[in-house]
């Protein structure tokens, strides 16, 4: 396998990185300013963003957050504390518990949801081009050059 990697290469990839990271930054901000942890958010988005065949647990939200199951524990403790989810039981099987957001959780995810649209509309642009850059430039083996 050619592992060559030209400087315009590397550039694409520091280029993509710094705009990823911008993103993050700028939700981590927002979430911060709305009184959550950007953990926190980002539960509040991966229940409310489940696919609809998956169930509302917290080892659902463990693995789509990609944390330890206690981690998201905790932060579930803290969200249902304040007001921003509620566990219940299933009626299909008592000894499950569900999540689900209040209207608390939800009206404050959904001005969070709101505001990550926006920055992606301005942002969105230059993340794009950068991945396009990307992965044109990416050779598989015995696949020639993406157009």
């Amino acid at each position: 396998m050619d592992k060559h990697l030209t400087q315009r290469d590397y550039h694409a990839l520091s280029e993509f990185r710094h705009q990823i990271r911008r993103f993050l930054r700028f939700s981590e901000r927002a979430a911060r300013n709305a009184g959550l942890e950007p953990r926190q958010h980002q539960l509040l988005l991966a229940l409310k963003g489940l696919p609809p065949e998956a169930r509302p647990r917290i080892g659902e939200l463990a693995e789509r957050l990609q944390i330890q199951h206690h981690s998201a524990v905790e932060l579930v403790n803290r969200l249902e504390a304040g007001g921003l989810v509620r566990r219940h039981r299933s009626t299909l099987d008592r000894r499950e518990v569900l999540l689900e957001l209040t209207p608390r959780g939800e009206k404050i995810l959904r001005e969070l949801s709101w505001d990550h649209r926006t920055e992606l509309l301005n942002q969105g642009p230059q993340l794009l081009d950068m991945l396009e850059h990307l992965l044109n430039g990416i050779k598989a083996p015995g696949n020639k050059r993406r157009k």
